[in-house]
C-alpha cells in the first residue's frame, strides 16, 4: 500500500478496469492507484486508511444497481465525495500480430460478455469465455498467450498490456453509462463552491400504512427533486426494507439540512451517506 506522498485510491479489479478509468478521472493522471481483487476490500483498504480513497461503481443504465456496494455502503462508516460517470465502451483486444480472423475464443467479465451479445451472434465463431474481470482478461492474455484468444475491455487496457485492438466498439448498446462513487474514511467540512451538489442517504420507514409517503413528503413540501430511489431488502426483518435516496443539493443548505431533520423524526433508521459534487 501507498505512503502519505500522494493521493492513493483502490479500485476492483486490475489496471485498466473502468473503475481504474473513472478512478483517473475523479483523481486525476498523477494519483495512486492500487487494484484489489473485490469490492469489500476497496471498503476495507479504505476503513483501514491504507488509502485515501476508494472508487466503486454504484449503477448501470442497463444493468441498474450494484446491490453489493448499496450493502457495503451500509455496513462502512465511510462518506461519499465525489461521482462520476463514464460510457462503457467494449473493444475486441488481442496481443501483437493476432489477426481478427484467427480468433476463436474472447475473455472478459460475464457482464461485459453479455453487453456484447450481437457479436458474437454476428461471429459465431468466437465463443465467449467467462474471466474474473474485463481488464484481467487482456492481463491473462499478455502473461498466458493462449492460442487463437482474445479478450473484451477498455481502450486503457489495451494501452496498460501491449495489446491491439482487433475490433472497436462492439457493445450492443452505445447508451451504456456506469455511474462511479468516490469514497473517503474522512468527513471534510465542504467548501461553497458553485455548480450541482447531490447528496446520499438511506432510511427505513416503520411498517405502517402512510409511513413511506410521510418520508418522502419531508422532500416534496420542501421542492427537494429525488433522482434515485432504491429500495434494499432490509436483512434483519423479513419484508421490510431500506431505502437509499438521492438528492438534488447540500446536507448543509437550509432546504435539506431542515428536511433530513425532519426525516429523522419519522423514520426507524436514519444515515447520511455524503454530499458531494458530480464529475461531469
Amino acid at each position: 500500500m501507498p505512503g502519505k506522498s500522494r493521493l492513493s485510491v483502490a479500485f476492483q479489479g486490475e489496471r485498466g478496469a473502468f473503475s481504474f478509468t473513472a478512478a483517473r478521472k475523479l483523481l486525476g493522471e498523477n494519483v495512486a492507484l492500487y487494484p484489489c481483487e473485490s469490492f469489500k476490500d476497496v471498503f476495507e483498504a479504505v476503513n483501514k486508511c491504507a488509502v485515501n480513497y476508494g472508487v466503486i461503481p454504484i449503477e448501470n443504465t442497463l444493468h441498474g444497481s450494484v446491490h453489493e456496494n448499496y450493502d457495503l455502503l451500509l455496513n462502512y462508516d465511510l462518506r461519499i465525495t465525489g461521482e462520476t460517470s463514464l460510457r462503457i465502451s467494449h473493444q475486441l483486444i488481442g496481443m501483437p500480430g493476432q489477426r481478427f480472423r484467427d480468433v476463436t475464443r474472447a475473455f472478459s467479465h460475464p457482464v461485459a460478455l453479455n453487453q456484447c451479445r450481437q457479436f458474437f451472434e454476428r461471429y459465431k465463431r468466437i465463443t465467449p469465455a467467462s474471466f474474473y474481470d474485463t481488464a484481467g482478461s487482456v492481463k491473462m492474455l499478455k502473461e498466458q498467450g493462449p492460442e487463437n484468444a482474445a479478450a473484451i475491455a477498455s481502450e486503457d487496457a489495451a494501452v496498460i498490456y501491449g495489446g491491439n485492438i482487433l475490433k472497436r466498439n462492439i457493445e450492443d448498446n452505445r447508451q451504456n453509462f456506469t455511474r462511479f462513487f468516490l469514497l473517503s474514511g474522512q468527513r471534510r467540512r465542504q467548501e461553497r463552491k458553485t455548480g450541482r451538489w447531490k447528496t446520499s442517504i438511506v432510511f427505513a420507514t416503520i411498517n405502517a400504512p402512510g409511513a413511506l409517503f410521510r418520508a418522502l413528503s419531508c422532500f416534496s413540501l420542501r421542492d427537494l427533486n429525488l433522482t434515485k430511489i432504491e429500495s434494499r431488502p432490509l436483512r434483519s426483518r423479513p419484508w421490510e426494507y431500506l431505502f437509499y435516496v438521492d438528492i438534488l443539493g447540500s446536507e448543509q443548505e437550509e432546504a435539506l439540512s431542515r428536511a433530513l431533520e425532519n426525516l429523522q423524526e419519522t423514520t426507524s433508521f436514519f444515515k447520511v451517506l455524503g454530499s458531494y459534487q458530480p464529475t461531469p
